[in-house]
């Protein structure tokens, strides 16, 4: 799985010495994100069918019904191209991963003020590490797309 990704990179030192490598890298980490949040976005287009206790959670409430049905897929469809933006790295992913990770911060903060946690460390710790991937994830994706600017075309 990694012996590609170190062939590539190595390609980029032959080709452009360590500035090769270093897009190499940071052009991989992209197609991470973007896969990432393909996958995010496939889990969000499926909210409406209600598999488990699936609901879009949204600014800290947990939706079910009509409001479930609908915003799911459009959040779906606006990380499928934000994903797109990622992969192929577009300038018009910018802005969106900065509106997303700011979503996701806020998100998570509501939630945690408006529900109360089940009992027991097991949830706790649940949250905890969500809260680090959710919040890692899509603000490393804006704080890269932000370093890298000058490349998105």
């Amino acid at each position: 799985m990694f012996l590609p990704l170190l062939q590539r990179a190595g390609e980029g030192i032959q080709e452009g010495g360590e500035r090769g490598m270093a897009e190499a890298n940071h052009s991989q980490t992209f197609k991470v994100f973007a896969v990432l949040f393909a996958l995010l976005a496939v889990s969000n287009l499926l909210k409406p069918f209600q598999l488990g206790d699936a609901g879009l959670v949204f600014f800290g409430r947990k939706l079910t019904g009509t409001a479930n049905m609908i915003a799911g897929p459009l959040f779906g469809l606006y990380l499928l191209v934000y994903a797109f933006g990622l992969w192929n790295l577009k300038r018009f992913a910018l802005p969106r991963g900065h509106a997303y990770a700011t979503y996701v911060v806020l998100n998570l903060i509501l939630f945690t003020a408006k529900n109360t946690p089940p009992p027991g460390v097991g949830y706790m710790i649940f949250g905890i590490v969500y809260s680090l991937v959710a919040v890692g994830v899509s603000v490393g994706a804006a704080y890269l797309l932000t370093k890298y600017k000058a490349e998105l075309s």
